[in-house]
């Protein structure tokens, strides 16, 4: 009589999997629309964080900044946030205001391209 051999069977393996592909069925959907919803939160507080920093600036000096560096260089903010859907801290769009003498960074909007959940382009926001 011969001993059983340790392992697992063809049909063992092939029922795992089918579990394992039917979670991940379930799962996949929900997780990426999640993690868009996570980025485009995160994007609204950057843009909150610079436009605020922006503001105090300019209450503190009278002036606008001269880019965003110099808010980080200020300690305004400890470094210029990424844009989380860019994925990038250089993408920023910078707005210069209207009298170019006071400045050069009045406001800031996302270099993403794209459209968010609710339709409007990330360079709107």
């Amino acid at each position: 009589m011969t001993e059983p051999e340790d392992g697992f069977t063809l049909i063992e393996l092939l029922v795992t999997l089918a579990i394992i592909g039917l979670l991940m069925s379930i799962v996949a959907p929900r997780y990426f629309p999640s993690v868009k919803r996570a980025e485009e939160t995160v994007l609204k507080q950057n843009l909150a964080l610079l436009r605020d920093a922006i503001d105090k600036h300019h209450a503190d000096t009278g002036k606008y900044p001269g880019s965003l560096e110099e808010l980080a260089q200020k300690r305004y903010i400890r470094a210029v946030p990424l844009d989380p859907v860019a994925q990038s801290a250089s993408s920023w769009i910078v707005v210069p205001p209207q009298d170019l003498k006071t400045g050069a960074v009045y406001d800031v909007r996302s270099g993403a391209k794209g459209a968010a959940r609710d339709g409007t382009d990330y360079e709107q926001w």
